[in-house]
């Protein structure tokens, strides 16, 4: 539906699971410009599937991330919405893929989420913006702060993201933005935690009373909505 809303009236679209396709397999002709993504996260896929990737996790998100990278053509560039606990997670499979990441790509800006960005994902996210083909100089941290609480009523808009806009075209430093040069990283974790050096913005937490309104209302809304699937049966 969203693609017929932009004009793209005939998608192709193909029903498979992506993750079983061998990385050994994809040649230039398979390879794209552009990937913009956002990947299931939690998810843990079987042994047989791990064997098609050269980095093998049950993390489906840390599957999808080397695929993306594997289907882009040189110079090309990737979007990718990742759980933040990529950038420190200390096993084995992530340390790997940071190292692939930084060495392949040139990851040049890291988008921190606000907690809510994502309904239901249980997370907080960050959105990954690399290049193939050269390795990764410096990298740009923002730490996004809409100076709101996200929620389902109040998701996140255009106007939040303008300031980022703005700021990457420069990658200019600020409260909530700064630099961290690949030199200065760890080669033995590649830990890429988005920590602002600059303190950043006192966090607004809401008082209990509030989120107590806030369950009770999810929870009204959720009675109505089994009322009404029981009026049916």
């Amino acid at each position: 539906m969203s693609m017929i809303l932009h004009g793209i009236e005939t998608p192709n679209i193909i029903h498979t699971n992506t993750l079983t396709e061998n990385l050994a397999d994809i040649q230039e002709k398979d390879r794209y410009e552009v990937v913009m993504a956002n990947p299931p996260f939690g998810a843990n896929e079987r042994k047989e599937v791990q064997q098609n990737f050269p980095i093998r996790t049950g993390e489906t998100e840390f599957l999808f991330l080397q695929h993306f990278v594997k289907i882009l053509k040189a110079g090309g560039r990737g979007g990718v919405i990742i759980k933040n606990t990529f950038l420190s997670n200390t096993d084995k499979a992530s340390v790997s893929l940071r190292k692939q990441l930084l060495e392949s790509c040139n990851l040049h800006t890291v988008l921190d989420c606000p907690g809510g960005t994502f309904q239901g994902a249980g997370v907080k996210t960050v959105v990954l913006f690399f290049e193939k083909g050269a390795p990764t100089r410096k990298t740009w941290y923002y730490q996004l702060d809409p100076g709101r609480n996200l929620g389902k009523t109040n998701p996140l808009n255009d106007d939040d993201l303008a300031e980022f806009v703005k700021s990457q075209k420069s990658f200019v430093d600020s409260p909530k933005s700064w630099s961290v040069d690949a030199k200065a990283i760890d080669k033995a974790t590649f830990d890429l935690s988005a920590k602002n050096p600059n303190g950043g913005e006192e966090v607004a937490h809401r008082s209990p009373q509030e989120i107590m309104r806030e369950i009770a209302g999810l929870d009204a809304e959720s009675a109505k909505v089994l009322k009404n699937i029981g009026a049916l049966l």
